[in-house]
């Protein structure tokens, strides 16, 4: 991919890279990778981990910056997509975010990914609708006290998941009515779903606060599918949007290999 096209910075997202090594790891490979920002998904297998477990992610940051954190979404690879949602699930929801804003205190992090959640069997969608805008409610009223943003994440492959289209968020961000709850545009989610992509700068523009970037199909690195990814991007640039750009695709054969597409003096930022 060329250089040119658009200068806007990239942050590595080390919940699918460098996955060759353990967690606590990955931040000291992206760092030997060139990269001076990093974001992840939840870092811990619960809502409430232990303290040595907070500090010891905290201390495996050493010389990079957290730019992005999920709150806790369940359990990932058995499908859950996040408490938002979630009827009876509220206190888990509620630990994570406390959990959550102590690492922003501790390590400077301002932007948060609030998974929407599934439809549940036997719950009424408006009943979860309403739980959602509680808890986005409270999520953003503590952001907002240390200047920090929520980004909602339309995704793809998750049937139960509302969340599909940037309009699916966006109407959500209408209702809600917070300046710092924004969407999240994931290139290769929206894509997937058949989104019109070019939408994003000419309509959606003003609504995003984070985007990431994985090639379709097949979820890997720039150059490996049919997207004009580096063409989105400038029209994203042209349009005002001068944000991050979370590089999260599942790498092949490997991260470092997989790089190869992204020159590593564009990799950091001073």
């Amino acid at each position: 991919m060329p250089e040119e096209g658009h200068s806007l910075p990239y942050v590595a997202n080390l919940s699918i890279l460098f996955k060759e090594v353990p967690l606590l790891e990955r931040a000291a490979a992206a760092r030997e990778a060139g990269f001076t920002d990093v974001e992840y998904w939840w870092p811990f297998d619960t809502a409430v981990p232990a303290r040595d477990e907070v500090d010891a992610f905290v201390k495996s940051l050493d010389g990079v910056r957290l730019r992005g954190l999920n709150f806790y979404a369940g359990d990932m690879a058995a499908g859950e997509r996040g408490l938002v949602s979630w009827i009876g699930r509220e206190t888990e929801f509620a630990d994570s975010l406390v959990v959550a804003l102590g690492i922003a205190e501790r390590t400077g992090c301002r932007s948060f990914n609030a998974l929407y959640g599934n439809r549940l069997d036997g719950e009424d969608p408006a009943k979860q609708d309403d739980l959602a805008r509680a808890h986005l409610d409270k999520a953003a009223d503590a952001a907002a006290k240390i200047g920090a943003q929520l980004v909602l994440e339309p995704l793809s492959g998750a049937d139960r998941y509302p969340l599909k289209t940037a309009a699916d968020a966006v109407a959500v961000l209408d209702d809600l009515g917070r300046d710092n709850v924004r969407l999240l545009a994931d290139l290769y989610h929206l894509a997937v779903n058949g989104d019109d992509l070019d939408a994003l700068a000419t309509t959606h523009i003003s609504r995003i606060g984070h985007v990431q970037i994985a090639d379709a199909p097949g979820r890997h690195q720039p150059g490996t599918g049919e997207l004009d990814i580096e063409g989105h991007l400038a029209k994203l640039q042209n349009a005002g949007y001068a944000g991050f750009v979370g590089i999260e695709y599942v790498p092949e054969p490997d991260t470092v290999t997989s790089l190869a597409w992204l020159p590593k003096t564009r990799r950091g930022r001073a």
